[in-house]
């Protein structure tokens, strides 16, 4: 039964005359306005026939329930669509009942044309009417948004495009298509020759990203967008630093991997930010392999606040799970990140759990209740400096938490657990590292030793960029202060990746993985720290050493000059994707491991420092803690 929606019958009676006026006319071409008595009859029996056909068909395919005024190629898709199949059947059932006796096989031929035209006709006239009679305006404005494409809206921001690729066009479009955004586009910039001069809806590409300051201080450009989501780092500095020469604001639209299911919409679109500057490539993955085993399945992911676990959370959706678990103890952070995901992803079924890895009946109940089939364990305390000071706390929540963890999964028998480490946890100089490495073992030795079903997997991998509490979001704090920048040692070098393309690689890691493997990621070259404070200082407008001051401070506890990937006696192996790794570490004793674990949680509830250093020693031979000086 059709649903009567507002103006249906004012679409259908305007469909209805259009479908008699384009047989009629279809009539009248053909016979060369000569109708003889008998075409007349034929085409009074027909008209009926056409019209309810058409109609039907129509429809069939939903073209009596969409908003004209917000026409699109689909539309015109359908009623192409609908236009075709109603002919085809009208010319059959014509055939059976005359044969064609008497009729010009044209005809039919001619009312599909003039159908299609007439009907598309109409319904893009629809939108033009909104698009430019909606708002009053006066006739030279309507003059010369019509045939210019030209808008004199009073409070736009005037603004220019830079990429005239797809995101471009898609950026343009929303803007053209809204007119309650404040922003009138004025052209394209866009380094491609081919490009020159050609135009996207109606708009020029005027120049290249050279002509930036051009246009801003002669046609007084307000507003930059930078739309080439696929720029290499050293194509988006130059861009960067053209926009900088200008006045105006400029912004970007971010890399691919950061975009919510790779949908470019002016929503993507935010300030440029250091992490745009790394130019990390897009990482490829394999979306099948993944949907396989997170698609339909219950999949849990602890730390789900944090800047991992929240980053795991929204690509995980990417992939239809039945339900994701958000198992966290901090409860604003959680609470933020659930309404951010039911926000992002709307219908997809989002649990939050408020619990400790710490506390085994907080998992007990969270795994008999909500039956995850995969796990990822992001939870863990990770600064360096902090957990020096206070061991125990390394010990309570990185190691005996992810033996809870661990102990759950296998219990309740599920499929995968993924298990998220550190580059610290190689050659570790600090407790962080060193209880990151007791986890590795403990996940790697549970998978030779359990008797459950349950595949465990470790992903290692350097430091993310704008971490909760990572480096660049204290410089920028720093740089806001008016400085000084503190940097510990001017030779620090540390990997740094984007929290998206971390997150992928460890979901598509474990797609890779069968139980037992560590996966170490491609971080790319290492960056010197001091170079990455210059580099925000420059980016902020400032002059290192001259309007902000970097002051070297020394390391801190536990840390060293630069991180490594691999501890020696580790065979590293490629895989089938180029960023991802495979090594196999050496393999303890269980039973042996789990004794010095329980004397280590012995010693973090009496606080017992150097006693738990000596244990982590005795478990990680390669640990070489600094000098210590903590009080028991």
């Amino acid at each position: 039964m059709i649903k009567i929606y507002r103006n249906f019958y004012i679409i259908l009676l305007t469909d209805i005359a259009l479908f008699s006026f384009s047989l009629f006319s279809a009539f009248k071409i053909r016979y060369d306005y000569g109708l003889n008595q008998s075409i007349i009859d034929s085409f009074y029996w027909m008209l009926p026939l056409s019209v309810v056909i058409k109609i039907f068909f129509f429809y069939i395919f939903d073209l009596y329930k969409g908003m004209w005024r917000y026409t699109s190629t689909k539309d015109l898709q359908n009623i192409l669509k609908a236009s075709t199949i109603s002919s085809l059947v009208f010319i059959v059932l014509v055939l059976f009942k005359t044969r064609f006796t008497g009729l010009s096989r044209s005809v039919f031929v001619i009312d599909l044309c003039l159908t299609i035209i007439l009907i598309s006709g109409s319904r893009l006239s629809v939108r033009f009417f909104f698009r430019y009679f909606e708002e009053k305006r006066s006739f030279p404005e309507l003059y010369n948004q019509f045939l210019f494409n030209k808008s004199k809206k009073k409070k736009s921001r005037k603004t220019i495009i830079v990429g005239a690729g797809d995101c471009g066009e898609k950026i343009y479009r929303e803007i053209r298509d809204n007119s309650s955004l404040d922003y009138n586009v004025i052209g394209f910039l866009d380094d491609s020759p081919s490009k020159l001069g050609r135009k996207i809806h109606g708009l020029s590409v005027l120049g290249t990203t050279e002509d930036v300051k051009k246009y801003v201080d002669n046609a007084g450009v307000e507003e930059i967008i930078i739309t080439i989501p696929s720029a290499s780092a050293p194509q988006v500095r130059r861009i960067v630093e053209l926009c900088k020469q200008t006045d105006a604001r400029y912004k970007i639209v971010p890399g691919f991997g950061e975009l919510i299911n790779g949908n470019v919409s002016l929503k993507s679109i935010r300030d440029v930010e250091y992490r745009d500057l790394l130019g990390r490539k897009p990482v490829k993955l394999d979306n099948k392999s993944i949907g396989d085993y997170l698609g339909g399945k219950s999949v849990l992911v602890t730390g789900a606040a944090g800047s991992i676990g929240s980053g795991l959370c929204s690509q995980i959706l990417k992939f239809n799970p039945k339900e994701l678990i958000l198992f966290e103890r901090a409860e604003s952070p959680l609470y933020e990140i659930e309404l951010e995901l039911k926000n992002l992803f709307p219908g997809m079924k989002i649990v939050s759990v408020l619990g400790d890895i710490q506390k085994k009946e907080d998992l007990e109940k969270a795994f008999s209740i909500r039956k995850p089939e995969i796990v990822f364990h992001a939870a863990a305390y990770k600064h360096v400096p902090m957990l020096e000071n206070y061991p125990w706390k390394a010990v309570c929540n990185n190691i005996v938490g992810t033996m809870n963890v661990v102990d759950a999964a296998s219990r309740f028998c599920c499929e995968k657990f993924v298990f998220v480490s550190t580059d610290k946890a190689v050659n570790p100089a600090n407790v962080m590292g060193a209880s990151k490495r007791v986890c590795e073992i403990i996940v790697q030795n549970k998978n030779r030793n359990t008797s459950s079903n349950t595949s465990f997997i470790t992903v290692r991998f350097g430091n993310v960029i704008g971490s909760i509490g990572s480096v660049i979001p204290l410089f920028k704090k720093q740089i806001g202060y008016g400085g000084p920048v503190t940097v510990t040692h001017p030779e620090i070098i540390r990997y740094f990746m984007l929290i998206p393309e971390a997150c992928q690689l460890i979901l598509q890691a474990g797609a890779m993985g069968n139980g037992g493997e560590i996966f170490v990621l491609d971080m790319g070259e290492p960056v010197k720290i001091d170079e990455m404070a210059r580099d925000l200082i420059r980016f902020s407008g400032f002059e290192p050493d001259v309007d902000i001051k970097i002051e070297y401070v020394g390391l801190r506890p536990g840390e060293k000059l630069y991180e490594e990937l691999l501890t020696e006696g580790e065979d590293v192996m490629p895989t089938d994707h180029g960023k991802i790794m495979v090594l196999k570490s050496r393999e303890c004793e269980f039973s042996d491991i789990n004794i010095k674990i329980e004397q280590l949680e012995k010693f973090a509830k009496v606080q017992k420092g150097k006693e738990i250093v000596e244990m982590l020693q005795n478990i990680v031979p390669e640990y070489l803690p600094p000098f210590f000086e903590h009080k028991n």
